[in-house]
């Protein structure tokens, strides 16, 4: 479904990614997100739960590297959905949670390490992407 968006400030537009539904399917449907990943290595959405998992373990550096994965993969996708480096990412289209997560875990990763400038790229990009996202993830 398609929404009309209007920004009264005048910045770019909100991205929404495209959903990738037998991806989030199969993980909201309890499928190993390794399997997930393995099957669809495009979605952020597993690259994040693989980053969460990690990190829940104490396996921060594996952390680190899934989350930077699901970025990377986001990042591709954004920029094939129009995002030109900067706009709002709503946390609200469920398409982009996945990219935020991944975004999100990255800082945390990051902040584990002690890379503490990428940390705070994150924490001030998911910021800039989607205020209810930096809230929701740093709260939750």
């Amino acid at each position: 479904m398609t929404r009309m968006t209007h920004n009264l400030l005048g910045g770019p537009p909100p991205t929404e990614l495209p959903d990738n539904a037998a991806a989030r399917e199969a993980l909201e449907g309890g499928v190993d997100p390794v399997e997930v990943a393995a099957r669809h290595p495009e979605y952020p959405g597993a690259w994040a739960a693989l980053a969460d998992r990690a990190f829940d373990a104490g396996s921060v550096i594996e952390s680190y590297a899934y989350a930077r994965t699901g970025y990377h993969r986001g990042l591709d996708q954004l920029r094939r959905s129009g995002w030109k480096g900067h706009g709002p990412i709503p946390w609200e289209h469920e398409a982009n949670r996945g990219f935020l997560r991944a975004l999100h875990a990255l800082g945390r990763a990051a902040a584990a390490i002690g890379e503490d400038a990428e940390a705070e790229r994150c924490r001030s990009f998911l910021r800039d992407s989607s205020a209810t996202a930096a809230d929701t993830l740093n709260n939750g």
